[in-house]
């Protein structure tokens, strides 16, 4: 987590035992966020120790607990839910910011794989007289590497939008109505949690549709 860009990234650890933020706007970033799901009152009275577990999991590794949220009896959600995230509500508000930015990651037809930030800032690594860059490609490959596909470098995966709904909707079930984000940022438009992730999914969709001429629009 880079607390100065909400964001999470890669992190490189090197054999002098230093580590450094590979700072490359990813599906690496939205992949934390996606890592949830809503307990409910009947599943918690089911495996009670499950949760304690959990719990206590969590205060023995300080490191993950500034990130972790595992709901407890006076912060249960709508209709008594529970939940068990990797990010926690404030993270969860920069991260989206960022993810339904039109100048990012949020694309015509879905979450693109890579933001488009890269296209006009290529991330470039040095390593001692060689550069290695990762700029935004969201077709097919302008290099031979990784089999020449760019599948990380911008296209719409709709696997990994699956995620990103599912996870938006689970968010939903706990938070309600009443947690709201702009839609797309900038916009001016506020949504529910449920609501963005249909933009999402509407956004997927058009990928199959005719425009007015009868040609796919993609």
């Amino acid at each position: 987590w880079d607390e100065q860009d909400g964001f999470y990234y890669d992190l490189l650890r090197l054999p002098d035992g230093r580590a450094t933020h590979l700072k490359v706007r990813s599906l690496v970033g939205l992949l934390p966020f996606c890592a949830v799901t809503v307990i409910e009152a009947e599943q918690r009275q089911r495996v009670p120790g499950v949760l304690a577990r959990l719990k206590e999991r969590v205060t023995h590794l300080p490191h993950l607990a500034e990130g972790v949220f595992v709901s407890e009896e006076g912060k249960l959600g709508v209709n008594g839910r529970g939940l068990a995230a990797l990010v926690k509500e404030d993270r969860l508000r920069r991260i989206l910011r960022t993810m339904l930015d039109e100048a990012e990651f949020l694309g015509p037809y879905g979450i693109r794989a890579l933001s488009r930030y890269h296209d006009d800032h290529p991330y470039v690594f040095h390593v001692g007289r060689d550069a290695h860059k990762v700029a935004y490609c969201p077709a097919e490959s302008d290099s031979g590497v990784f089999g020449g596909n760019s599948n990380w470098r911008g296209p719409v995966w709709f696997p990994m939008n699956f995620l990103v709904i599912r996870a938006l909707l689970h968010y939903h079930l706990y938070f309600g109505e009443a947690f709201e984000v702009e839609c797309p940022t900038g916009s001016d438009r506020w949504m529910d949690l449920f609501h963005v992730a249909r933009e999402i999914s509407d956004r997927l969709v058009r990928v199959f549709l005719r425009g007015p001429d009868g040609r796919h629009r993609a």
